[in-house]
């Protein structure tokens, strides 16, 4: 707790520059893709487009600020700020700096999926009460992409390993992870990348949640899925920063 602490004291004096790309940014994404895009789309599983990409967009921007948060702000405190080095020479350990930058993730894309839900409920996106679930899915999604990207983060010593990241993870998965057409118009051949992503379990989840509907492959396996990269992940992630400390 005193981890996450520290990082909202930070947080509340920065919180201005993030407010566009968090909450104003994916608003108006939605509004421009399912309504604008959304005319001429038409319907998408029997459903509207803006009801079928709101969920979609949702995952996708959970994702998006998971991914944020946890690579340059966890490189800073190693490389440039030591801010874990400072925690390192208190009783805090590492699991505890694991568990409290997570914490703050969550309550980032927390907070943003809130507002979301309301501007898609006020567009009529919303179709069903399973919405309640949304915002526990958009939290383990949080939990399953910042974990490993946190050890990944806390495993290099220059920046510029995040434009890989960005490239050949975060971009592809964004696109093809299923959050503007069905992953079933992918050529077979290619949607394997798709399971592969966590984004793409959270997005189906989000969906079936919001729209009433089963997702395509049993909840359990999607559940599972994020919880695999979530644990996978947090234990990478506290090797990766118990080796770091070393130094």
């Amino acid at each position: 707790m005193a981890v996450f602490e520290r990082h909202l004291c930070l947080y509340r004096r920065v919180w201005r520059a993030s407010v566009l790309s968090s909450f104003v940014v994916p608003v108006l994404f939605l509004v421009s893709f399912g309504v604008g895009v959304g005319r001429y789309v038409g319907e998408v599983g029997g459903v509207g487009y803006l009801a079928w990409i709101a969920p979609g967009v949702m995952a996708s921007t959970a994702f998006q600020m998971a991914v944020g948060d946890s690579t340059y702000p966890v490189l800073g405190d190693f490389k440039w700020v030591r801010g874990f080095h400072a925690m390192r020479a208190t009783p805090v350990g590492v699991r505890d700096m694991v568990a409290g930058g997570l914490l703050y993730v969550v309550l980032r894309v927390e907070s943003a999926v809130v507002v979301f839900l309301v501007v898609a409920g006020v567009f009529g996106a919303l179709r069903s009460p399973w919405v309640v679930v949304t915002p526990a899915v958009a939290a383990l999604l949080a939990v399953a992409v910042a974990a490993p990207v946190t050890g990944f983060s806390a495993s290099i010593d220059h920046d510029s390993y995040f434009a890989l990241l960005f490239r050949f993870v975060m971009i592809p998965s964004a696109l093809f992870g299923g959050v503007f057409f069905p992953v079933e118009q992918l050529p077979p051949v290619v949607r394997p990348l798709a399971y592969a992503s966590p984004l793409w379990h959270g997005v189906e989840l989000c969906r079936a949640a919001t729209l009433g509907a089963a997702p395509p492959w049993p909840v359990g396996w999607h559940v599972g899925v994020l919880l695999v990269f979530a644990g996978a992940g947090a234990v990478w992630a506290v090797r990766a920063f118990a080796r770091r400390l070393r130094d």
